[in-house]
């Protein structure tokens, strides 16, 4: 642990040097980077210096009390170690916490798509509750939602929706948003008051940027056409809509919300670029590792996750058996609870495989 935390000191040292170099401060993406790295080993340098302090005063103490004839002396050592060995444990237990291997997508924005699945237009309607729900959960953190494409059905109903969240940490909350969503309520078209199952599906990817992802113009085929649905007269009659296929991957990106074609293309391949990212990140790990993925953490997203059952006013996430009689006020926006416990038991998942390898 103590050869871990030295590491970390260094890289500390490193990253100051390159943040302070024109390299990096020329290169936008490089800079952001880097310093999302930064902060993420500085959050937590006052704790292990700490430890360093407490560990090298530990081995001080004991070394003159083998040596030291001086009474008082020997008595204030003494007293201070049996306040450090009170001390040391929980610091060592929080530690071993901020020591797990970390996704390094964590700290990145966070790509989200939601789409309506089983359930008709309930399914749509429910799809626009989890987008409203995130919405309120991203402005309660002070973070940024754009919204990249959109298509909707009748009375408000999502068919499909794509935003991006900008905020650190924003990809290393929103995973564990990734699977299926189901819903139990009386629909607002249910005539005769009777419950009804349907569901959406949630995917969530770390936003990639130009130095991760290169894309060859020649792997991918552009198509134009003609946007539909709402926007007016521009919209339906120019073809401002963009489609992008990647053909080694058969991945598929519409964008059509903007009245700009140049503006819709720029989306797509945000969207693209994010998808291949997150897809040769997916193949690397597994191939390292079967036995790492958490399932909190996996990002399945055929799993079915969590039911937010209206008529009891439950949620229930199905990955960590979590019940929670709070549902109305998740559905605006207070998810921190839910996403707090998710990550503890991701958290703790990992360390009980790191110590299992180790």
């Amino acid at each position: 642990m103590i050869e871990k935390i030295l590491e970390l000191i260094s890289r500390q040292k490193e990253l100051e040097e390159q943040l302070a170099s024109p390299k990096v401060t020329s290169n936008p993406s490089l800079l952001e980077n880097l310093g999302r790295e930064y902060n993420s080993v500085k959050r937590n340098m006052p704790e292990y210096l700490k430890y360093l302090g407490m560990v090298k005063m530990l081995a001080g103490n004991t070394e003159l009390l083998a040596s030291e004839s001086d009474l008082e002396l020997r008595l204030m050592a003494k007293e201070e170690n049996e306040r450090i060995q009170q001390e040391l444990p929980g610091l060592e237990q929080k530690i071993k916490y901020y020591l797990v291997p970390q996704d390094p997508r964590d700290m990145k924005n966070a790509l989200v798509e939601i789409r309506a699945g089983t359930g008709g237009i309930e399914a749509g309607i429910f799809a626009s509750d989890l987008y409203r729900m995130y919405t309120h959960f991203v402005e309660n953190k002070g973070w940024t939602l754009e919204v990249l494409s959109s298509s909707y059905g009748d009375i408000g109903a999502i068919k499909e929706i794509i935003f991006l969240v900008k905020g650190d940490g924003a990809y290393g909350t929103f995973k564990y948003e990734s699977g299926v969503h189901r819903v139990q309520r009386v629909p607002q078209t249910e005539a005769q008051g009777r419950i009804h199952t349907s569901a959406a599906s949630v995917a969530v990817f770390p936003e990639a940027d130009d130095l991760e992802v290169s894309i060859d113009p020649s792997e991918i085929r552009i198509d134009v056409f003609r946007a539909g649905g709402k926007g007016g007269q521009h919209v339906n009659k120019t073809e401002s809509a963009v489609r992008i296929v990647h053909l080694a991957t058969g991945l598929v990106v519409t964008c059509q919300d903007e009245k700009s074609q140049h503006k819709n293309k720029a989306r797509a391949m945000k969207i693209l670029s994010s998808r291949l990212f997150d897809l040769r990140m997916s193949e690397k790990q597994a191939q390292e590792s079967a036995s790492r993925k958490s399932m909190v953490g996996s990002g399945d997203r055929s799993e079915k996750i969590r039911t937010y059952n209206f008529p009891q006013n439950r949620l229930s996430d199905h990955r960590i058996n979590l019940t929670l009689y709070k549902l109305d006020a998740i559905i605006n926006g207070d998810l921190q609870e839910v996403i707090d416990k998710l990550s503890a038991a991701d958290l703790n998942e990992r360390i009980r495989l790191t110590s299992t390898t180790s």
